[in-house]
């Protein structure tokens, strides 16, 4: 039945799919059936990283919850080949103590999985202090990929970052090294690729950056350098909420191929090959089963598919930040982080993190939180490409968050 002779409801939409969340929605059929012929449902594919000779499954478990809890769900991933874990010192609710948990439990699964976790610091010695406080946490003598976390700009990384990624590697204690990037993604991919020392990558790409010519330039230049692409942030999730014709015929459309919205934004980033594995926050059993069936299946989204996301993605670009924070946060004179209020506000709103959010905003400064509401943007909103009502937004989120 078209789509016209019987429209999809926002609320039918979802009392038929069941909201998941971090914008994630229960599979849609189950793993076997999803799964291609001849494909077990326990073997997620492995692609190379890069050309680091790592191989690493497509889908990567994100660690930003709380893992301590889960570990019957942390051993059906591995069942499923969930092995890719990302984590980060920094990451709330013990997350790097949890996977310590796991490994204690199931000391063989450790060589099993390729492991990842993040430095706050960018000088040698809090690099040092943070790896080997990770090292403990984790029960592990080595890290698979050590990342300097949340970059946004590639001159946060020096020669004495080089030095102490080789000293950390001829130890034995990391065997790769690179970063994270929300923000300016392409602007720290770019020269990164000229580096000649970062393994890996790990940046916000989506159905709604994926197609720009900025960001296939840089993906294109790291591929090129022999660097392993890790897209996070894959949902696509902005700081408003959206409810348009194109969402609910996207919905529909894909639920009558057999899978949600939600696997096709997934399925839509695996279609480019260069792109060694996506990750994301799993914190319950239905996500990580959703997921997993869309890593297993083997169908290839059409150009109708992908040109109806980005139609949706035109449609609510207002509502989406996406990343190019070097453009408004030079236009005003205080010293706000809006994209990083922005992304908290995406926790709270599109993943349903309230926690995380909170946390993540009142680390802020005080007097940067009691700016949102008195500062000027509106050159910021002239130039910002999203055309983002960043003034309303950042009120909105000293209110909801402060």
């Amino acid at each position: 039945m078209s789509d016209h002779k019987k429209p999809w409801s926002r609320r039918t939409f979802l009392k038929t799919i069941g909201a998941g969340a971090s914008g994630l929605i229960t599979a849609a059929a189950p793993l076997n059936r999803l799964a291609a012929s001849g494909q077990k449902p326990n073997s997620i594919p492995l692609r190379p990283f890069g050309k680091t000779g790592a191989k690493v499954s497509i889908l990567s478990l994100g660690g930003m919850f709380d893992i301590a809890s889960n570990q019957l769900m942390m051993k059906q991933a591995m069942r499923w080949g969930v092995t890719y874990w990302d984590t980060a010192d920094c990451y709330q609710r013990s997350s790097e103590k949890g996977i310590g948990k796991y490994f204690d439990k199931y000391p063989d699964d450790r060589r099993k999985v390729f492991l990842v976790t993040k430095s706050d610091a960018r000088d040698p010695n809090g690099m040092t202090a943070l790896l080997d406080r990770s090292l403990e946490r984790m029960k592990t003598d080595y890290i698979d990929l050590y990342f300097v976390h949340g970059i946004y700009r590639i001159d946060e990384l020096d020669d004495r970052t080089k030095a102490w990624a080789e000293n950390a590697k001829s130890a034995g204690k990391i065997r790769l090294f690179g970063f994270s990037t929300h923000s300016n993604m392409e602007n720290c991919m770019l020269p990164a690729a000229r580096l000649g020392w970062i393994d890996g990558i790990m940046m916000t790409y989506n159905y709604r950056l994926m197609h720009t010519d900025r960001m296939k330039r840089a993906v294109d230049a790291c591929v090129k350098a022999g660097i392993g692409l890790t897209a996070m942030k894959t949902q696509g999730g902005g700081s408003i909420r959206t409810d348009s014709e194109t969402e609910l015929k996207l919905a529909g459309r894909f639920l009558r191929k057999g899978f949600t919205d939600a696997q096709a934004k997934l399925m839509a980033v695996w279609q480019n090959p260069n792109i060694a594995s996506i990750c994301s926050q799993m914190p319950n059993m239905s996500i990580l089963m959703a997921n997993t069936a869309a890593a297993l299946n083997r169908t290839r989204l059409s150009a109708t598919d992908l040109n109806l996301l980005q139609r949706y993605a035109r449609e609510t670009r207002s509502s989406y930040c996406a990343g190019c924070t070097e453009i408004c946060e030079s236009a005003i004179t205080d010293d706000i982080p809006i994209g990083d209020v922005l992304r908290y506000l995406m926790y709270c709103r599109s993943y349903g993190d309230r926690d995380t959010a909170i946390t993540q905003f009142k680390k802020l400064p005080a007097e940067t939180r009691r700016k949102l509401a008195t500062a000027d943007f509106s050159r910021a909103e002239r130039q910002c490409p999203q055309k983002i009502a960043i003034g309303k937004l950042m009120q909105e989120a000293l209110d909801e968050m402060g």
